[in-house]
Parts: structure tokens; sequence; C-alpha cells
């Protein structure tokens, strides 16, 4: 269904009110709050723009342009681009010595059609894995550029009152790595992204069904480890009218994906230790009558307690080798690492929680629960403590069961919503840099 009502939303006047919980608390000086105010429409102009441009993973070219060109506008110290091939990194040295700190948004967009009658949706095209595909900001990157792209803004023009330094990091290939490659966050590390500088801290956001005025703050695991899981099952090509003269890997196959569900379900701790496994992709065979010599599957393994990880794969690995002995057939097992738990460290958590009470008040804050999709911020957070959190895109009204989620056609981001996301990182980048 298209909700021409959230058209309504989105387009009538984008910022004639601040969300409720801004208006209650500012948490900014006035000099600051000016500034805010002042932003605000550049932030929706970039946003539209960088929606109706999509690029995918690693081809952010238009993009990574467009960002650097803005950081340099503000004249910051240095930016540099091409770092992971289309990633670009500003930095801001303050006017007084203090901290440096990081934050950091993520600039890839997905192959999926867009559905929805925005006047500023993707037609975008590309290729993907060797096929045609639409082109769509599906999760949000688009927003956290365009809120980053503001807080740089902000922040550059208090540059005098800046105790410390503020290094902004838009990163290519979030959604994944490339077959054999890496994804954005860690080839970013690989190629020395923060230079000379060390940062103390680093901190993401993350557009997220959820009230629109509100930030989610998880302290400890929050988002899951997810791998790759690669199965081929060998058997022996026959007849399908003689399946006894041969080895059924179709047969073998279903047995695999049913046995696999009873590893999170009967030998994993479900409180201690949630865990995921997902077959995305069958196949097999090339006709209606012949039983194939070879079945493939892929799918995902989600995992939210890194010591469980080794114990889980053994798991998997025993569960398809037996199985497929046991018809007669072989199996190899392949596991890739895509991501790694995303984890709050809980002190740099409460703090970060309490500036965003500061500038939004205390009901905008809301303590949620560990998600089970992935987030590859989880590798800066491996070599800087770091926070992680969520801001909610619903248009007023709009139950997180109603929203359609991340990933889909018709993922939908409330406009205003986004000043609470710029709102809560000027509020965290400022604690750390105004002491």
């Amino acid at each position: 269904m298209r909700h021409h009502w959230l058209h309504a939303l989105a387009f009538g006047v984008a910022f004639a009110t601040t969300p409720a919980a801004a208006q209650q608390a500012p948490g900014f000086s006035a000099p600051v709050e000016a500034q805010i105010q002042s932003v605000l429409p550049r932030m929706i102009a970039w946003r539209r723009d960088f929606h109706q441009n999509p690029e995918l993973s690693y081809e952010e070219v238009r993009t990574a342009r467009v960002i650097a060109a803005h950081l340099r506008s503000l004249r910051l110290d240095e930016v540099r681009t091409g770092i992971a091939q289309t990633g670009v990194v500003g930095v801001l040295r303050g006017g007084r010595p203090g901290p440096i700190i990081a934050l950091r948004a993520d600039m890839d967009a997905l192959p999926v059609t867009e559905e929805s009658d925005l006047p500023f949706r993707s037609r975008a095209r590309g290729t993907y894995n060797g096929q045609s595909v639409g082109i769509m900001h599906a999760c949000g990157h688009d927003t956290h550029m365009a809120i980053l792209m503001a807080a740089a803004s902000v922040l550059a023009a208090r540059r005098e009152e800046i105790a410390g330094t503020i290094i902004f990091v838009f990163q290519p290939s979030e959604e994944g790595a490339p077959p054999g490659g890496l994804g954005g966050a860690r080839r970013m590390l690989e190629e020395n992204l923060f230079g000379d500088l060390q940062p103390e801290a680093i901190f993401g956001l993350h557009a997220w069904p959820g009230p629109s005025g509100t930030v989610t703050m998880v302290p400890g695991p929050f988002m899951a480890g997810s791998d790759r899981l690669d199965i081929t099952i060998t058997g022996s090509q026959t007849h399908g009218a003689q399946p006894h003269a041969g080895v059924d890997p179709i047969v073998v196959s279903a047995q695999i994906i049913n046995a696999l569900q009873t590893i999170p379900s009967r030998q994993m701790d479900a409180v201690n230790s949630p865990v995921i496994v997902t077959i995305g992709m069958i196949q097999g065979g090339v006709r209606y009558n012949i039983i194939p010599q070879i079945v493939e599957m892929q799918g995902t393994i989600r995992y939210l307690n890194p010591e469980t990880r080794e114990d889980l794969y053994a798991r998997i690995r025993r569960t398809v080798s037996e199985i497929a002995a046991a018809s007669g057939a072989t199996a190899e097992v392949n596991i890739a690492e895509n991501a790694i738990p995303t984890v709050n460290p809980p002190a740099l958590l409460n703090r970060a929680r309490a500036a965003a009470v500061r500038a939004l008040g205390d009901g905008a804050v809301i303590d949620g629960k560990p998600v089970m999709p992935a987030e590859d911020f989880a590798y800066f957070q491996r070599a800087v403590p770091g926070v992680f959190f969520f801001y909610g895109v619903n248009p007023p009204g709009v139950e997180n069961a109603d929203a359609a989620p991340n990933h889909n056609p018709r993922f939908f981001v409330h406009e205003p919503a986004m000043e609470t996301g710029l709102r809560a990182m000027l509020a965290i980048a400022l604690d750390h840099t105004t002491q």
C-alpha cells in the first residue's frame, strides 16, 4: 500500500515543528541552537539528493564527491578521499587541546527496487552479482550521511570552542563484503583510516523503525555477529525413477535444513546465546526426472555472544557432515566472517545516554534490547571504544509492526526524525570536546 498521507507528512513543511523531545530539552547554547536550525533545510536537501542518486558498495563515486566538496567548504584541517576506494575522512581540529573522537556514517545503498510515491524516489539501476537491479537507500544510509554532514557544519562553525579533534568518517560498503574482499570498515582500518590520530571513542547512529523523536541505546551486545554459510552436498546422480541406484543430495539437504534449526532451539542457551541459522538459497538439479550430483546451499548465521561462536560453528559442521555421511553423501561446509557483534561498552554508553538525555529529554531516550541484524561498525569498536545507537524514523501514529523494515522496498524515513539524530550526535560530540 502506498502511504500518500506519509508523503504529505514528509513534504508539508519538513521542520514546521521541532521533535517534541527537542522542544522540551534543547540542551544547547543559543548560538548552537541557531546553527542547528540553519542547517536543517540543507540536511534534508542532502538526504533527498543521496536518496535519488544511490550507489552500491564500493561504487559510491558521486556520493563521495558530494561529501568531500562539502567538507572542504567547511575548511576542515584535512579532507582525505579514496580510503577503502570511495571512503571520505574529514578532520576538524578545535581551538583548544582535548580528546580525539570520531563520528561515522555509512554510504552505500542496496540492490532493492524502490516502491514509493516520493518525488525524489530512486529510479537508479545497476548490476549486482551479474544481474540488473534497482538501487535504493533502503537502510537509511542517505540519512546517516546527511546527518553527519550537518553535524560537521555545526561543529566546524564552533571550532574555536572545540577542545580536541573530531574525525568525520564516511564509510563505503557497509552492506557486506564483496566475494573474497573486505567490507568497508575493515578495509578503512587496514588502510590507516585514522593516520597519526588515535581516537579515544567513535560514535555512529542508524535509522530504525521506532517513534520519531527518539533514540534507542543498548549497553553491551547490541547487534549480532553475522557470518555467511556455504554448504555443498555431493551425492551420486541417477534417474529419478531409480533413487536406490544413487545418493539423493536433495533429500540430504532437506534433512540438513531441518536439523540446522535444532541447533538454536535445542543445543544453544536461548537466553545467553541467541542464535539464528537461516538458509536463504538452495540450488540443485537441471531436470525434473534426474536426481542431481550436487546441491548447493547458502545461508546466514547470527549470534550475539562472541564466546559461543566457535562452539556454534563446530555444531553446524558436525550436524551437516554426519547427516550427509549417514546417507552416503559427502558435505563441504565453509563459514566466512561477515561482521562481528556490535558491543557498546557500558560506561561509554552511559555517558552518551546522559548527553542525549540533556539534548532530547529523558522520555526521548529509550532503553532498547539487542537485535539480530549486523553492523560492521563493530570493527571500528574493535579498534576504538565505540557506541552505536538507533534513531526512530516512524511517522507519528505508525507502530513498529506497521512500518516497513530496513531493506524493504517500502522502507520510509519520516524526515523530521533526522533532527533528533543530528541533536543526539551533536550532544555526544560536544560532551567529549567542550569540557
